[in-house]
């Protein structure tokens, strides 16, 4: 008996094992196609209706995602400042506190802030709108025609989030460093051009760049792992349903583990 539970064990942690990996498969292999079809949807040399596509999408995955990213972006900073300065009181630095929301945002905060909310947005979208397509066969359809689904369908949404997510990001380190100042004026009346030079002290070029190839490398998981999702689907419209489930729930995983490697890539090279 004991035998047998052990024995179906190990299958379980191999099926899922090969599930995983044949998973990360399916996404290099898409986001190869990706890279290739990407051209297309450049301004002037690219196709000009995949650029209007592109620039359909830059404005559902960024501008509609402003106001939320810019939300959660106040709260956790006024929520690092505050957290922050409850300790570092005890031990007389508070001013402390404007380094450790500048450089918190700026390395940390403001990408993984940023890609948890487009994720929740938009990787879900994603997948509802291209598993629609190919519960309705129109993703067949396309491939009847000649038409390439992953420069029709894909490659403009890769575009836009490349574009929009480190503008985002950007506008998160922003206003989440602001936070921190309006807390630093309500505790200690410091002013807010002692307070920005402070902030202009502290901002490294290094962390900025580090934090838009975050960005980058973020946008790039939570767009393939939406369309992945939504190109998987089968069955009928249920499938879709949990195709986008799945499509949340997997892109925020990846974007949260790719956070993890950055970061420690980050601290082995010395830059911590």
């Amino acid at each position: 008996m004991r035998m047998s539970l052990l024995v179906g064990s190990v299958e379980r942690v191999g099926r899922r094992t090969a599930d995983d990996v044949e998973y990360c498969g399916s996404l290099a292999r898409q986001l190869w196609n990706s890279l290739r079809a990407l051209s297309l949807a450049l301004p002037v040399v690219g196709k000009r209706y995949r650029w209007k596509a592109a620039v359909t999408q830059m404005l559902q995955i960024g501008v509609q995602a402003f106001p939320m990213v810019t939300l959660m972006a106040v709260c956790a900073g006024l929520i690092l400042a505050m957290q922050g300065a409850s300790e570092l009181r005890r031990i007389g630095a508070i001013d402390l506190v404007v380094e450790l929301v500048t450089i918190g945002f700026t390395r940390e905060l403001g990408p993984l802030l940023t890609a948890i909310a487009v994720s929740g947005r938009s990787a879900s979208s994603f997948s509802a709108e291209i598993g629609t397509m190919k519960v309705t066969e129109e993703i067949d359809a396309l491939r009847t025609m000649g038409i390439d689904p992953v420069e029709f369908v894909l490659a403009p949404k890769y575009l836009a989030a490349l574009v929009v997510i480190p503008c985002l990001s950007i506008f998160s380190n922003a206003f989440g460093i602001l936070a921190g100042g309006v807390f630093m004026k309500i505790a200690t009346g410091m002013t807010l051009g002692v307070f920005l030079r402070s902030v202009a002290r502290t901002l490294v070029l290094r962390d900025l760049l580090f934090g838009l190839l975050k960005s980058l490398a973020f946008a790039t998981i939570i767009v393939q792992v939406g369309c992945l999702e939504g190109l998987s689907v089968k069955g009928g419209p249920d499938a879709v349903g949990r195709s986008t489930t799945a499509a949340v729930v997997k892109s925020t995983f990846l974007v949260i583990l790719a956070d993890v490697a950055f970061t420690t890539l980050f601290y082995l090279t010395g830059g911590v």
